[in-house]
This record gives C-alpha cells, sequence and structure tokens, in this order.
C-alpha cells in the first residue's frame, strides 16, 4: 500500500520540532526535543520518534533549517576565493559607497567574507548586452588556478564575471575548468543562482552561496543518508527562504535560496490560517530559543523580496535572492540578560541555546535568561514544561538573576525579572516595525498578530499591547507551527531577468515573450521534481523605477493586464506602491522596466484542519488545572487560574489574567484581556488596550 505520510522537521537554535500528517486519515502527529548541535540529524531523528512516526513509513520528507543564515551570521563558513573579471576585484569591498549611519563616526563598512589575496583577475569581459569584447584567457584562468592550489586550503570557489546575467557562456566555462582541476571543492557561478544586474549584490551572492555551501552541503547529505538508513525511500524536498518547496539537488548547489528556511514557513502557515479564518491583514510573530521573527501578510498573500541583507542594513552583505519579507532581531527564550559596561541592562543578541541552555534546564547554564525569567514570575510552571517532560530549577533561575543582574543593579530578583521581559518586549516590537514601518505600511492595517513559536505565546499579549495592536491568534500548536508551515509548502519556482525597457516603449508581445521564456523554465523545474501537484499556478511581477531612478519597487501583474490599456494601469500602480514605499510618486514621470519576474507553483495537496468539540461558554472542569501567582511588568502579582489547552472546546471563553498551558507552550493572558477558542482550536485574544 503506498504511503500517505507526510513529515516535516525544523530545526532551531533550542528545539527542534516535527509534524507528521497522515493524508489518508487527516492525523496530525508532532515530536519536538532539544537540538543536537554536535549533530543536528540526532535531533530529526529523536522528534520524529516523539511524534510516534517513522521515516520508513513517509513517501514525502520535508526539512527547514537555520543552518545556511547562521553560518553566515557566525562568520563559521568555508574558506573561499573569488575569481572575477580583470579589474573589478574590489567591487565586492566597495560596495555601494554609500554611508548607511551618517552621523556615526565610528561606522565601520561591510567586512567581505573573502580576504582581498584570494580575490583573483581573470582576462574577460562582456559588454551590458552580453556581447563578448575579450574572450576567457585559459592560460589566465590556469594561473588563477595555481594561486588558488597553492593556497592549499580553499573549500570553495565562487565565480562573478562582468555582466553573465546577459550572457553566462564564460562563467560556465570556467566552472567546467575549476570544477576538473578541484573535484573537491565546491564550485559556483553568479549566473546559475541570479540572472538579475548589480554587480556588488550579485558578488555577494556568490560569495554568500560559496561560503555557506560546503557546509550545508554536508549537512544535507548527512540527513539524506540517515533518511535512507532509516528506511525513508521517499521525496526529500527543503523549503526555500520564499517559503516554497525545491529539490534536494538543487539545495546542495543553491544554498543561499534556504537562508530564511523555517521562519518563511511559519508565515506560509499564517498566510493559510489567515484565508481559513477569513483575515485579509495580519503579523506573523515567531519566538523561539533564540530570536524572534516577523513577516507579514497583506490582502491574504505573505510580502516576498527580491532582495535582502544578511546581518542588517548598516553592515551586512546583501543577497540578490527571492526571500520571504522577514524582519529577525536577535531575542528569544534562551537570550542572555546582561549589565553592560555601563551600567544598563541588555537582552541578546547571544543566546543559551541548547547546551547549555538557560539556568533552570539545569544543564550546566548559569547565565540569566528571558526563560529564567518566565519561569521566577510564575508564567511558567517548574513542572509542566513540554508536557512535564523535562523539570525546571526555579532556585537555579532565580541564583542567575540576582547574581547576574539584580545584586549588580541594586534591584530586587521579581523587579530584575521584569526588566529582563520589558526590555525583551521592546526589542521584539522592533521585529514587527521592521516589517511594517520600515517598508512604508501602516501599523494600523494590521490589526491581527498570529504568535507562535515556543516562546511566542508567553509574550503575545505584552507585544500586542506594545504596537496597539488589538487581537492576537494563538494557533494548535504553537510550538510546531514552522514545521506544520511546511506541510503547506508547495513547489516554487522563482525566477527574475533584467531587461531595461521604457514601459511607455515595450511591447506587449515581446513583453508577453520574455515572461513565457521564464515560465517555460519553471514548468520544467515543476516536472523534474516529480510531485503530485494538482495544478500550475503562476504570477507575474515587474522591478520599476523612474527614468533616470536608481532603485525599484516590484509591481505585481495580473496574466489578464497584457492589453494596451494595461500598461496606463501598470504605471498607475506603480506610482500607487512607489508613494507608499518613498512617500512621493510622480505620475506625469516616465516609468521604465528593470527586470521582470515569474514565479511558477505547483500546488500540492494540503493538510485539512480538523475541528475541534464545540462546548459552551465556560470552559469545563477538566479543562481547569490550578491556580498560581503570576508577576506582571507594571502591574504586580495577580493570581491566575491554569488551564489545559487539550481539554478547551471551541465556543469557550477565558477572561484574564490566565495561563493556558500546552506541552510546547504557554499562552499568558494579561489582565483586561479576554480569549475564545474557534472551532479549530485556535486562541483568539482580544487585547484589553486602556
Amino acid at each position: 500500500m503506498p504511503s500517505n505520510l507526510r513529515i516535516a522537521a525544523d530545526i532551531g537554535g533550542t528545539f527542534t520540532d516535527v509534524a507528521a500528517f497522515d493524508e489518508r486519515s487527516g492525523e496530525l502527529l508532532l515530536g519536538k526535543t532539544l537540538s543536537t548541535p554536535g549533530r543536528l540529524v540526532d535531533g530529526i531523528t529523536q522528534g520524529v520518534a516523539k511524534a510516534g512516526t517513522r521515516l520508513a513509513d513517509a513517501h514525502l520528507f520535508l526539512h527547514g533549517s537555520t543552518i545556511a543564515i547562521n553560518t553566515m551570521l557566525e562568520r563559521s563558513g568555508a574558506k573561499v576565493a573569488l575569481v572575477t573579471t580583470q579589474g573589478f576585484r574590489d567591487i565586492y569591498e566597495i560596495g555601494r559607497v554609500n554611508r548607511p549611519d551618517s552621523f556615526n563616526l565610528r561606522f565601520k563598512k561591510h567586512e567581505p567574507l573573502v580576504e582581498r589575496a584570494l580575490r583573483l583577475e581573470v582576462k574577460e569581459r562582456l559588454m551590458y548586452d552580453g556581447t563578448v569584447r575579450e574572450p576567457l584567457d585559459m592560460a589566465s584562468l590556469e594561473a588563477v588556478a595555481g594561486r588558488i592550489e597553492k593556497e592549499g586550503d580553499v573549500e570553495a570557489i565562487a565565480v562573478l564575471f562582468m555582466h553573465s546575467y546577459r550572457n553566462a557562456q564564460h562563467e560556465l566555462a570556467a566552472k567546467k575548468f575549476l570544477e576538473k582541476r578541484f573535484p573537491a571543492a565546491f564550485v559556483t557561478v553568479s549566473s546559475e543562482l541570479s540572472q538579475e544586474y548589480r554587480e556588488f549584490e550579485r558578488t555577494s551572492t556568490v560569495v554568500a552561496n560559496a561560503y555557506v555551501g560546503p557546509r550545508v552541503h554536508r549537512y544535507l547529505e548527512e540527513i539524506d543518508a540517515e533518511a535512507r538508513r532509516a528506511g525513508f525511500s521517499g521525496k526529500f524536498m527543503l523549503v526555500q527562504s520564499t517559503g516554497g518547496l525545491y529539490s534536494l539537488r538543487e539545495a546542495k548547489q543553491d544554498c543561499v535560496r534556504m537562508m530564511e528556511s523555517g521562519p518563511a514557513a511559519g508565515v506560509i502557515g499564517t498566510q493559510a490560517m489567515c484565508g481559513i479564518m477569513g483575515i485579509a491583514n495580519a503579523i506573523s510573530f515567531d519566538m523561539g530559543g533564540t530570536t524572534a521573527k516577523a513577516g507579514v501578510v497583506r490582502d491574504g498573500l505573505a510580502l516576498t523580496s527580491g532582495s535582502t541583507m544578511i546581518g542588517g542594513y548598516f553592515t551586512g552583505l546583501p543577497l540578490l535572492t527571492p526571500m520571504m519579507d522577514i524582519h529577525e532581531v536577535g531575542t528569544g527564550g534562551g537570550s542572555i540578560a546582561r549589565v553592560s559596561a555601563t551600567g544598563g541592562l541588555r537582552v541578546g543578541p547571544q543566546s543559551a541555546g541548547a547546551a547549555p541552555g538557560p539556568a533552570c534546564y539545569g544543564l550546566g547554564g548559569d547565565e540569566p535568561t528571558v526563560t529564567d525569567a518566565n519561569l521566577l514570575l510564575g508564567r511558567l510552571a517548574e513542572d509542566r514544561f513540554l508536557g512535564g517532560e523535562m523539570k525546571l530549577d526555579r532556585r537555579a533561575a532565580a541564583e542567575a538573576i540576582r547574581a547576574k543582574i539584580a545584586e549588580p543593579l541594586g534591584l530586587g530578583d521579581v523587579e530584575a525579572a521584569s526588566g529582563i521581559l520589558r526590555i525583551a518586549t521592546a526589542s521584539m516590537s522592533h521585529a514587527v516595525k521592521g516589517v511594517t514601518t520600515d517598508r512604508g505600511l501602516d501599523p494600523g492595517e494590521f490589526p491581527t498578530l498570529f504568535s507562535y513559536g515556543g516562546a511566542g505565546p508567553l509574550h503575545a499579549s505584552m507585544v500586542a499591547r506594545e504596537l496597539r495592536i488589538p487581537q492576537v491568534v494563538i494557533p494548535a500548536a504553537p510550538g510546531h507551527f514552522s514545521a506544520f508551515g511546511m506541510l503547506l509548502s508547495d513547489f516554487r519556482s522563482d525566477l527574475v531577468q533584467s531587461r531595461f525597457v521604457r514601459l511607455d516603449q515595450v511591447q506587449l508581445e515581446e513583453l508577453k515573450r520574455w515572461f513565457a521564456e521564464l515560465e517555460a523554465q519553471g514548468s520544467a523545474a515543476v516536472k523534474d521534481a516529480r510531485l503530485e501537484t494538482r495544478r500550475l499556478v503562476v504570477s507575474r511581477a515587474l522591478d520599476m523605477r523612474y527614468v533616470g531612478q536608481e532603485h525599484a519597487v516590484t509591481v505585481d501583474v495580473p496574466l489578464s493586464a497584457f492589453s494596451q490599456k494595461s500598461k496606463s494601469s501598470i504605471k498607475r500602480h506603480f506610482d500607487e506602491l512607489h508613494k507608499e514605499r518613498y512617500g512621493r510618486g510622480s505620475p506625469e514621470e516616465p516609468a521604465e522596466i528593470v527586470s521582470i519576474r515569474s514565479t511558477v507553483t505547483g500546488i500540492m495537496k494540503k493538510p485539512r484542519l480538523a475541528e475541534i468539540q464545540r462546548g459552551g461558554p465556560k470552559a469545563s472542569a477538566g479543562a481547569l488545572t490550578g491556580e498560581r501567582r503570576v508577576f506582571f511588568p507594571g502591574r504586580g502579582w495577580a493570581k491566575c487560574r491554569t488551564y489545559r489547552r487539550a481539554a478547551l472546546k471551541a465556543g469557550n471563553r477565558i477572561a484574564g489574567p490566565a495561563l493556558i498551558e500546552e506541552h510546547a507552550s504557554t499562552t499568558v493572558l494579561e489582565p483586561g484581556d479576554t480569549l475564545r477558542v474557534d472551532r479549530y482550536g485556535n486562541l483568539v485574544i482580544s487585547i484589553g488596550l486602556s
């Protein structure tokens, strides 16, 4: 009998989450375990076992991981050599010559991932239209190979030739030569990652791919080998930063496409829940053990971006690859609280991670964390963490906070713990502002916050109050929500090609032909994946700017918008988006197309959400598990009833203050909040704003 089981695994900095879905019965199985930094694949196998299933029973294994982004942020990647066109070795270091922090006298530019001595030049030159001005000089390439060979420990080689997005023949010839000369090296070329212009961004992207490539390649091969040993014989797919799926073969080469794979899946889950609940605009808020991340669903669609800065706008490195538009801050449950040299209290970005973890885990950690503060304030129960599987040590949490925070600042333990939560909340609110205000969006247009991750429900009400958001939704199994979101992902191919032409001069038939060429590639990718897709969905967009400008705005273009009249409607849409993003539009100015974008999605079968049993407004006696004192920053101590989430029924209503506990998370209702349970078991909280 063919398998109907689909398994998804999401590895975070502290926990590994597994969600398994039986397509025949509709049953959803969940598993959670501490991540295993020494050998990450062990966390997956342990999580699968805790979900009560086996990889051998699955026909589809989906995976998202933070390994690529962590390698970039930690600067722990491979030693890379950059091979580029003669005269252009310093593009990568010069960058855009802008000064993001104009009044900071100590401002430092981005730090390249490749030292200058390993940025090597080859004689060749293509013109802007792809014509060959100077052929690839193989003797020059041979000399470069000799220099790489002398280094001895180069693990990866990145190739970037000028204007290769218009003609890839020189890059592909260099790749063939270098792969033969260095069979053990990871060789990557820019034209296989991006067909867009902007040489600095393209250089940064191909170097980043080379930098994380060897580590990601080994990691994926290790997981694949372990899954095969466990009897798995189905398809192994990876989640891209767009939330779509791509094949293991592609992931091992185009590693930068999985930079934000785990967080992107959470936004895909939010988008799906918005559709089910009839919510048009919402903010997704994911707080795990290491970071807090926010994304946006607008008009029912998750917002994506054609590029991003890894490491922040000021000193980060750009990646020219489609990604979910996510903003991240270094504040999670395991974030360490410290007193700075100037006497201020800081929370994060350093994290205690899974090992040794927060002080209360009892695994050797002695640094106070956000989790320790929650335990000390009564928001977490010592004997109910992970459903009682893991006992927390309140005394260790109190000692860590007292020694490292309270005594140095002359505060009481509770006051210090409350300060940790307040600072963490302020920091997390910046993640939400990063995907709204910083993008030109009005936060008031997003009245709902979807909060998930193991630590998200603990802090959702505080974050919503900080941002004046009136409603919070805690989905079922929030601690596994990103893994669940992977089960909702579709196979996706994002394609882009730079084409410079004025909108009022382009022939629509030519524009349609360009799109058709991209979509043929996307359709072929879906076919090659050999997945059971129900249908293909195609979307189109144009990167546009006013003539004479530098930066572009992406404008969605309906498939039906290819009549002569459509050019004026496209222009109006561009003017509106430009005004939204930059504060002004110029309808009287001509616009030009910079790049065309097409996304081809193979729609896959989705899990159906099971409805829960219906009850009355009052929760049953079996749902009430007790009462304990909880400290609310700014309000003080209050007696809180505690409820077992699994026993709640649709229609139940609970008034705060209260705690709703489940296996992998605890939802905190602040005084003034009210909660209702919907038919799918989601906790819909009305925030008591005053």
